[in-house]
């Protein structure tokens, strides 16, 4: 029988647990780098890094953090969703969104935002499409 849960990653051993899956979307980074960007985003933007596990196995990632601006008011950032390559189609990546859903709603928080790179053009179906996301701006960004 399959079993499905929803965790927050907190510790160490539980970072390092996600890698593998964390690391098919953000390919440029290593372990050493991950654990330490995860370090400073919890301190400082308050970055929280959700696992949804089947069977005691990692298939799903959410990082997201709660922020504020003059243009979304309250809402949360999903820096990062992600779904192992091997188990998508499943649901996983609807589950987690839901979840992030509820937490922001139980927290006071009125909206969700996220950016999605060009070429993830199946990414940009299911938001929009599967969970009703709108496209609502392009993000810019410039290397210094």
């Amino acid at each position: 029988m399959k079993t499905e849960n929803i965790k927050e990653c907190t510790s160490k051993e539980e970072c390092l647990a996600a890698f593998p899956v964390m690391r098919q979307l953000r390919t440029h980074l290593d372990e050493t780098a991950y654990l330490a960007l995860i370090e400073e985003a919890r301190q400082k933007d308050s970055y929280r890094l959700f696992a949804l596990y089947e069977n005691d196995e990692i298939v799903a990632l959410a990082g997201f953090k709660p922020m504020i601006t003059l243009y979304y008011g309250r809402f949360v950032w999903i820096c990062d969703l992600v779904t192992d390559q091997a188990k998508r189609s499943n649901g996983y990546g609807e589950k987690l969104l839901e979840f992030v859903h509820d937490w922001a709603s139980k927290e006071g928080y009125e909206r969700i935002a996220l950016s999605s790179g060009l070429q993830r053009i199946d990414a940009h179906r299911f938001y929009e499409e599967k969970m009703e996301y709108d496209k609502v701006s392009y993000v810019f960004k410039k290397e210094l």
